[in-house]
């Protein structure tokens, strides 16, 4: 069996540590970029680079930015007083698409699996509950996904957060169970965002 030289090995290996590449898909990708020229290779390599360097958590909600705090949480049009919570940053990016909300968000970076070992000090809750010490926000609006860890979560922070008049919802109509919110389609997402719940 012909073996690769090593560069090509080793650039197949990291592209098989991306979500949804398999071996072949990786090898397809790394022939693509042999075939290019050379200004697109250091053009992506240049855009990797950036990616690390230029890229960090807002340290308001978590989401990836490259100015500190985010262009969201510092958008006087927002809405203030609603905060979405969400598990990813490309959450952030399928509420966006919606077009329903102008509130801000907070994401926590992943949900309750005690199973995997990600307890409540895992996520970003702390900071959530900072946020909301002011008394300023009236409304949180769990938006995790609709699978069992995802419920377990929003479950979990609704009885935690459960505090004064804070009103604790949940995005209700259109949203399929076990379905996650970053592939959920535009529509859909909006009709579950105006028929979000109170959370019991």
């Amino acid at each position: 069996m012909t073996s690769f030289p090593d560069p090509v090995a080793r650039l197949i290996d990291e592209f098989r540590k991306l979500p949804g590449i398999g071996s072949k898909s990786a090898q397809r990708l790394v022939f693509h970029l042999i075939a290019r020229p050379g200004d697109d290779i250091r053009s992506l390599a240049a855009a990797i680079t950036d990616l690390e360097e230029g890229i960090r958590p807002c340290r308001t909600c978590h989401q990836i930015t490259d100015i500190d705090p985010c262009a969201i949480c510092i958008d006087p049009g927002r809405d203030h007083s609603v905060i979405c919570v969400v598990e990813r940053p490309s959450d952030v990016l399928a509420v966006e698409g919606s077009a329903e909300f102008r509130g801000l968000y907070h994401v926590l970076h992943g949900v309750l699996n005690p199973l995997a070992g990600i307890g409540p000090e895992s996520l970003t809750i702390e900071s959530l509950e900072q946020r909301l010490a002011p008394g300023t926000v009236h409304e949180v609006i769990l938006a995790t996904n609709a699978g069992v860890e995802g419920e377990a979560t929003a479950s979990y922070l609704a009885r935690r957060l459960a505090a004064g008049n804070l009103r604790i919802t949940r995005p209700a109509q259109g949203m399929p169970a076990g379905s996650e919110l970053e592939y959920t389609d535009r529509l859909t997402l909006a009709r579950a965002l105006r028929g979000r719940r109170t959370m019991d």
